[in-house]
């Protein structure tokens, strides 16, 4: 792991100094009010939708923002909206209703703006790729689909008679 930099997260032991500055009804409220702007109007769908245009719609200060989501929900802003969007990417990929779509189409519908990003959000919340979700949750790819039955020959079908049948009994 050292390799590249990367280390495990380590858990703060100092309680934020922010929280106790809110009182919990102000907390609650914002984090209504959160919820409706993106879970209900669907805000989050909107992948230039920032911590900074939510602020500026609840007419709250973005900081105010900040510590409603970090102390109501136990993650950042953009934690939050991402997994709102991998939820919703989920129920597309295993709803049978969105067969015809890609997993890059339903990766735009939900927010995402790169496959990439798609793909790495939805592996660290989830730990396998939107494919596998998709094929364990009964997809199957066209390329492992049967092939189609060959039409059938069309013509004029050949009239039998009583004693062409009584022949072949």
């Amino acid at each position: 792991m050292s390799k590249y930099n990367i280390t495990d997260k380590q858990e703060n032991t100092k309680k934020a100094s922010y929280r106790g500055a809110y009182p919990t009804a102000l907390v609650e409220d914002i984090a209504k009010k959160i919820i409706i702007k993106l879970l209900i109007e669907e805000k989050y769908r909107d992948p230039k939708y920032s911590a900074k245009h939510l602020a500026a719609d609840l007419n709250v200060n973005m900081r105010h923002i900040s510590a409603v989501v970090s102390m109501r929900f136990q993650q950042n802003y953009s934690e939050l909206v991402a997994g709102m969007r991998v939820r919703e990417a989920r129920y597309m990929l295993g709803d049978r209703n969105f067969d015809n779509m890609t997993v890059e189409d339903i990766a735009t519908k939900v927010g995402f703006t790169t496959r990439q990003s798609f793909h790495a959000t939805f592996y660290k919340l989830l730990g396998t790729t939107p494919k596998e979700y998709r094929v364990a949750h009964g997809f199957v790819p066209r390329a492992e689909l049967p092939p189609p039955p060959k039409p059938k020959k069309r013509g004029r079908k050949k009239k039998s008679t009583r004693k062409q049948e009584a022949v072949k009994s």
